[in-house]
């Protein structure tokens, strides 16, 4: 039987802006960890352009590895592994099974710090140094809040409505995000500001 195609319009929609920077931002070649991959889409659409980088995708929900994989299995894509249970908050990456064939070059991970507790993001940044090679990124994408930036109206409602479905949600602010990162030895390297109000951050070590 075969699994549907899960789909996000949101993820539709940024699949190619976001290639567009990583096609810069990367090597020609390389392995990358993608972290809460959702529907699939962005693996698959990354897999397709970017044929000579590997990418392994994960998931905390169980439910989603099918589907996941049935995006890069529909586009017969060689260079996407099958996804792995990975949840940020465990002790180990990925949460069952063999140990990861790393390090990775990049780590990727988009829309996840919003829509999951804050402690999340310190998981995410221990998770990333420990499976990033010495010149490996973390890679990620999504709203923030810019201490004197303002804030985007659509983005202020955004936070909003994360915060009534779960108080713990919410957009976060940039400043502590590269201080988490700062405490595992990750520096920002560079923003890029993205459509619909979102932006794509670069963390690397120190060189």
């Amino acid at each position: 039987m075969t699994t549907p195609l899960a789909s996000s319009p949101a993820a539709d929609r940024n699949k190619q802006p976001i290639l567009e920077v990583l096609q810069q931002v990367l090597p020609a070649r390389g392995t990358a960890l993608e972290i809460a991959s959702g529907t699939g889409q962005h693996v698959a659409w990354f897999g397709a352009a970017m044929r000579s980088w590997i990418w392994q995708p994960s998931d905390a929900d169980p439910p989603a590895l099918p589907a996941i994989e049935a995006w890069s299995q529909q586009a017969g894509l060689t260079n996407v592994r099958s996804p792995v249970l990975l949840d940020v908050m465990a002790p180990q990456w990925p949460s069952s099974g063999p140990p990861f064939d790393g390090p990775f070059d990049a780590v990727y991970c988009a829309n996840m710090l919003h829509i999951s507790p804050w402690p999340t993001c310190a998981a995410l940044m221990r998770g990333a140094a420990r499976h990033l090679a010495l010149d490996g990124v973390l890679i990620t994408y999504g709203p923030y809040l810019e201490d004197g930036v303002p804030t985007a109206p659509g983005n202020l409602a955004f936070d909003a409505s994360l915060r009534e479905r779960d108080p713990r949600w919410g957009i976060r602010r940039l400043a502590d995000v590269a201080a988490q990162a700062n405490q595992v030895g990750l520096r920002l390297q560079a923003r890029h500001q993205m459509p619909a109000n979102n932006l794509l951050l670069v963390f690397g070590r120190s060189q």
